[in-house]
This record gives structure tokens, sequence and C-alpha cells, in this order.
């Protein structure tokens, strides 16, 4: 073999293994779990405006500019809000599971990956998660009209009742 054949072989061989050595590497990166998150979890919430276990994520805090702020909350099955309402209102975007959403006075409603909920300003509401699924939500709220106004716990009774 010549000293040419011996140096194109040697480039050829070297590509052959660069490209298969990138190939898994990009494979690895583009390979995900179906579980993975969009948003970090976040921090447990610990205050008396949830039963069960649940976790906020902050993605926007509402500033003189952008009077709105946007948190992923992340549900465990069982977990949800108390009644509460919102002076401007609440928008809901399911990121993932199973949950429930029920406006005082009216019936609960299954919400699932995709929906979206436009809660009415000043209106009653909870929402959390399904008995059975972790239910992931991104809440965007307006802070223009004050704070969320936190309510009564909402009921076993009530949380376990039928579905629209």
């Amino acid at each position: 073999m010549n000293y040419r054949a011996v140096w194109v072989l040697f480039l050829i061989g070297t590509m052959v293994l660069s490209c298969k050595k990138e190939t898994a590497k990009d494979l690895k990166k583009e390979v995900k779990p179906e579980s993975s998150l969009v948003f970090d979890k976040g921090e447990k919430i610990t205050n008396a405006n949830f039963v069960g276990n649940a976790w906020l994520e902050m993605l926007v805090h509402a500033d003189s500019i952008n009077r709105n702020s946007v948190g992923s909350v992340t549900f465990e099955p069982g977990a949800r809000t108390n009644w509460h309402t919102h002076p401007n209102g609440q928008i809901i975007l399911v990121i993932d599971g199973e949950g429930f959403y029920q406006e005082k006075g009216s019936p609960k409603k299954i919400l699932r990956k995709g929906e979206v909920v436009k809660c009415p300003a000043n209106t009653p509401h909870w929402h959390g998660a399904s008995t059975e699924q972790t239910f992931i939500q991104v809440a965007i709220t307006s802070r223009v009209a004050g704070p969320t106004v936190w309510l009564e716990p909402v009921t076993d009774e009530v949380y376990m009742g039928s579905v629209e």
C-alpha cells in the first residue's frame, strides 16, 4: 500500500468514527423522557391556601410595566387550591396531567393537557389535580386591581363530587 492510500483510509476512518460519535451525542440530546417538565417544579407551597402537595415555579413577577404574574404550579394527585377569587380574573393553561376546575355554583370540570380556562373576575373558584394524576398548570394572573383573595378550603365532598 502506498502512502496516499494509507492517508485516504485514515481520513475516511476518522470521519466515520467522528460521525458515529456525533450521532450518539445528538441522539442523547434529542431523546427526552415523556414526563419531562416544561418548567422546573419550583418550591413546595407551604401555606394554608392549598390542600395536599403542590409546587410553584414563578416565571414572571408582576411589576410596574407588566402587571401580570405567571407561575407554573404542579399538583400531586388529590392536591388543590382553596376557593379563591382574582379581581381581574385568571387564565389557566393546562401543561400536563389531569385536573379539576370549578366555579362556585357550577359543576366541576375535568381539565386535560392543552386545555385553557378563563376564570372570570371576582368569581370564587378552585383548581387542582384529579385523584389519580399529577396536574401541571401555568396560571396567568393580572395584578392591576389587587391580589388574589383566598377563601375557605374545598371540602372532600366537593372535591370528590361528580364532574360535568
